[in-house]
C-alpha cells in the first residue's frame, strides 16, 4: 500500500482537519517532514491552501480544529496547534489553545516553523547576501570549511540541500555534506 492509501485508511477517506471529502491530497508537514504517515496528513484544497497562504485564512473555517486537535496522530495535532497559533487574536482560538496539550517532542515539531510567534520574536537566518533562508532550501558554500570533530573539509562550491534551521541562533543552520550531518555558519553559505 501507498502513503496516500495509508493516510485514506487513517482518515476514514476524509480531510484529517476539517472533515471533508473532496479534493484530498497528502500534505507533508514542515519544517523537513519526515515523510511518510508519521509526517503527513490528508488534507482538503480549503485547508491546505489557507495553510500555505496567511492571507487566505477564514477563521471560521478552523472551527473544525475543536474536534481534530484532540487526533492521536501527531501531524495533525502540530498542524492544528500552529493554526490555533496563527489565529490566537480569535477568543475561540486561544480557549482550544489553552486545552490542547502535546509532547515535548510534538510540541518543538510544531514551534519549528515559528508560527505563534510576533514577528519580533522570530529568529531571521540570512545568508551572507542578506537573502532570508527557510527550512527546505537549498545553499552553497562560500568557502572552504573544516567540520569540527572530523577530518572533513567541505569545500567551496559545494551544494548542501534541504537545509534545516536552528529556531534559538539565527547564525547556524543544518545540512548534509556528503553523508554527515553538519551545523553550518550563515556567513559562509549563499542561497541557491
Amino acid at each position: 500500500m501507498g502513503l496516500l492509501e495509508d493516510l485514506i485508511n487513517r482518515s476514514g477517506s476524509g480531510c484529517e482537519l476539517c472533515g471533508t471529502t473532496a479534493n484530498l491530497s497528502i500534505y507533508e508537514v514542515p519544517p523537513v517532514s519526515t515523510g511518510g504517515v508519521d509526517g503527513s496528513l490528508l488534507a482538503c484544497d480549503t485547508c491546505k491552501n489557507q495553510i500555505e497562504d496567511p492571507e487566505a485564512m477564514d477563521a471560521n473555517h478552523w472551527r473544525c480544529l475543536n474536534d481534530s486537535m484532540w487526533s492521536e496522530h501527531n501531524p495533525v495535532k502540530v498542524v492544528a496547534w500552529r493554526m490555533l497559533s496563527r489565529l490566537k487574536a480569535e477568543g475561540w482560538s486561544q480557549d482550544l489553545l489553552d486545552m490542547m496539550y502535546l509532547e515535548d517532542e510534538t510540541l518543538t515539531w510544531a514551534k519549528a516553523t515559528g508560527e505563534g510567534l510576533l514577528e519580533s520574536e522570530k529568529v531571521i537566518h540570512r545568508d551572507v547576501n542578506g537573502v532570508i533562508l527557510e527550512n527546505g532550501d537549498n545553499v552553497v558554500l562560500i568557502k572552504d570549511l573544516k567540520v569540527k570533530g572530523s577530518s572533513l573539509v567541505a569545500k567551496q562550491g559545494t551544494a548542501v540541500r534541504r537545509i534545516s534551521l536552528d529556531r534559538e541562533n539565527a547564525e547556524y543552520i543544518e545540512g548534509k555534506v556528503g553523508a554527515q550531518q553538519i551545523v553550518i555558519i550563515t556567513k559562509y553559505v549563499k542561497k541557491t
